[in-house]
């Protein structure tokens, strides 16, 4: 196997051209690519062509244990794209239209222009992400993504103390009204509980120590929420220096980003005029 990887950013991501997600499929090819996202967290893997669903899910699974059936019930929502390992992140219906300004499924996926971490109000975490552009808008819709390890090791000393052994909830209905949706019903929150995690965490397998927030973070065990809300914000804030930030992107790329370590967000876009067609596969803990 050859292949070439430019870093892209001085602290992070990195591209890689030559490897073929449907050829390098050997454990050598794919201990590789593991060893490169700890290494750099974010690594868009250049392709002519988007993957296939069977080949985007066929690929994840070599990564780790792929996160199935992760859609939320949210009343009116049909699948588009008709497998339970696939997260349609699209402005598009059942049918492959654009949804109505108005429509909920919508303002729930506007949503996703928070800065977040996939999957962070689950137990089980989500590892990495598999992002597959099949459709780019021409102007916005990138993928922008920061580096928490970098942000925790630039924190003042003082500011690491406090974060030290702290716990936050992650609600995932929370984000979803803070990026303008509608209050979810009670069987909708139902398929969706809070968990918690430490705000900082030591990354399994490069040992760096991450800052661990998401738009996901409704509040802090045992703080007031004034509090809470206070450091939240100036922890993100932070995250947000553009020395932090990146976004490589280009059609038939799959973008792949480590969750344990990075934050992203889609940006914004005229999601009523330009389609965006991005499929997720996620990866979960062990």
């Amino acid at each position: 196997m050859t292949f070439e990887v430019e870093q892209l950013h001085p602290l992070y991501a990195a591209k890689i051209s030559g490897f073929d997600m449907r050829r390098d499929t050997n454990p050598e090819s794919v201990a590789t690519l593991k060893a490169l996202l700890d290494e750099y967290a974010v690594c868009a893997v250049r392709h002519e062509t988007p993957l296939t669903n069977e080949e985007h899910i066929g690929f994840g699974a070599l990564l780790g244990p792929v996160a199935r059936k992760s859609m939320p019930r949210i009343a009116g929502t049909g699948m588009r794209v008709p497998y339970n390992e696939i997260v349609d992140q699209s402005n598009l219906d059942g049918d492959g239209k654009i949804y109505p300004d108005r429509d909920k499924r919508l303002a729930y996926k506007r949503a996703n222009r928070l800065w977040h971490t996939d999957m962070s109000y689950r137990s089980n975490r989500a590892t990495w992400s598999l992002l597959s552009a099949h459709v780019v808008p021409p102007e916005g819709g990138e993928t922008e993504t920061t580096d928490m390890r970098a942000v925790y090791d630039d924190l003042p000393e003082k500011m690491k103390a406090r974060l030290e052994g702290l716990v936050a909830e992650h609600c995932y209905w929370h984000s979803r009204m803070l990026g303008g949706g509608p209050e979810p019903t009670p069987e909708e929150r139902a398929t969706r509980p809070p968990a918690q995690h430490s705000l900082v965490h030591t990354h399994p397998t490069s040992g760096r120590k991450v800052l661990y927030i998401a738009s996901h973070v409704r509040s802090i065990a045992g703080m007031p929420d004034d509090e809470a809300k206070s450091l939240l914000e100036e922890l993100r804030a932070i995250t947000l220096h553009p020395e932090y930030v990146y976004y490589p992107w280009t059609v038939g790329d799959v973008l792949i980003w480590d969750n344990l370590v990075t934050m992203h967000r889609g940006t914004d876009f005229d999601d009523q005029k330009y389609i965006r067609d991005m499929r997720r596969v996620t990866c979960r803990e062990e």
